[in-house]
């Protein structure tokens, strides 16, 4: 019998891991809360719910005769969703309230590498802001990495150049409170020169799945300038990740994070990624995170071949290596259409225009959107992400814009510079 499946969250990430469920036999009802325009066309929005009320969503698993949740964002689990859905007797594929902390603390996480002996930069972790700030003043001026300890939607990390960065970082995270209770304590970071990637692995506990590797862009202006966003666009095979590299953070880092949080009575269940820095001298792990990322998400689900329930259930039953987990080799691109303003503040509820146009072939995965009697409009600070494949990533990146051109709102924009320059 079909299984009814519960997913948290609004943005593309979940529209495009609903859009794969879909496609499997073994799913019945979908239910997302509380879900964006393009969810609703694939299953049933649970709009009233937000991601971290957790009472509210332990009701409507029951209300909805939920067989399976399945962990796509970040917020619920770190406030035990798994926990209680699986005294409910729902099964669950993502992280336990304790093995969720691998993202939720980056404290634990740091803690965790050190004694696991997982290659991480070097940190310091401050809860008072004046003896962070005399740290950061006895350090040599060289450029470090001011974290926000706590879940900042992908946007709690600052990169500075002086300890003059620093400063100003310190206070926008513990004075400012830019990122609320996340920024109760923070890391100051050893920063690394290099190129980052990130790995993503379907986890069961003892054994991991590794999925392709990808590149998300994060600052909100072309050549990495401006703002830390959640994510403009990601493009999937990523260049410069060989065989024997991608062996490397299997064995050194998924593999061993996985027998570390097994020993630690922690186990971890559900979708890890690592976000990595390679310098010259090898990959280190900058940061957990317990779930798919996004934008990653939306140019991976698109080169699945394996039937995405069937790999979940199997992992949530301790099973994964039951299942053969197939990609395609075509390369895929996806480019973050958002609000004039985001990060920072924008505007909202402007009619969209122009996704009627786009090739067959193209997705649109819808983020921050809703309906209302003119059609669908902008409901957030990241709108949609246009998804194309081709036979290279430079072809994917050519149809990617040639539809990105097509899609129109007020006070649109977008980098011009995803996947620029890969073949």
């Amino acid at each position: 019998m079909p299984s009814n499946v519960l997913l948290v969250g609004t943005g593309a990430r979940e529209h495009a891991i609903v859009w794969k469920l879909r496609q499997s036999p073994k799913v019945g009802e979908i239910f997302i809360a509380p879900g964006n325009a393009g969810t609703a066309r694939l299953g049933t929005n649970l709009s009233g719910i937000q991601p971290k009320h957790i009472d509210e969503l332990v009701k409507a698993a029951k209300e909805h005769h939920i067989d399976f949740y399945l962990a796509t964002m970040d917020d619920p689990q770190p406030l035990g969703l798994v926990d209680r859905l699986t005294a409910e007797g729902v099964l669950c594929y993502g992280p336990t309230q304790a093995a969720s902390q691998l993202e939720a603390s980056k404290a634990f996480s740091k803690r965790f590498m050190l004694e696991h002996g997982i290659r991480t930069p070097s940190a310091q972790v401050f809860t008072d802001y004046r003896e962070a700030c005399r740290y950061v003043e006895s350090l040599p001026g060289r450029g470090i990495v001011v974290k926000a300890s706590g879940i900042a939607a992908g946007k709690g990390a600052i990169v500075c150049n002086d300890n003059a960065d620093a400063l100003e970082a310190l206070d926008i995270i513990m004075v400012r409170r830019d990122f609320g209770s996340a920024g109760n304590q923070v890391l100051i970071e050893q920063r690394l020169d290099g190129w980052e990637t990130s790995a993503h692995a379907f986890c069961d506990g003892k054994t991991a799945a590794m999925m392709p590797f990808s590149t998300d862009y994060k600052r909100a202006g072309d050549g990495d300038i401006g703002l830390n966003t959640g994510g403009m666009g990601a493009y999937s095979p990523r260049a410069n990740v060989d065989a024997t590299l991608a062996d490397t953070i299997r064995i050194e880092v998924v593999e061993r994070t996985l027998a570390g949080m097994a020993a630690e009575g922690a186990a971890f269940t559900g979708t890890l990624f690592p976000g990595m820095m390679v310098p010259g001298d090898g990959p280190y792990v900058l940061e957990y995170n317990a779930r798919f990322g996004d934008p990653e998400t939306q140019v991976l689900m698109p080169r699945l071949e394996s039937d995405l329930f069937e790999i979940c259930d199997a992992a949530a039953r301790g099973k994964l290596d039951t299942v053969e987990v197939r990609w395609s080799d075509d390369p895929a691109v996806g480019v973050v259409l958002a609000s004039g303003g985001y990060p920072a503040t924008y505007k909202m509820s402007y009619p969209i225009d122009g996704l009627d146009q786009l090739d067959s072939d193209v997705l649109a995965f819808h983020a921050g959107t809703k309906s209302d009697p003119r059609g669908i409009v902008t409901n957030g600070g990241r709108v949609l992400t246009i998804v194309a494949r081709g036979k290279t990533v430079a072809e994917a990146r050519a149809r990617a814009y040639d539809n990105v051109r097509r899609v129109t709102f007020a006070d649109a924009f977008h980098r011009t510079d995803i996947a620029a320059g890969v073949a």
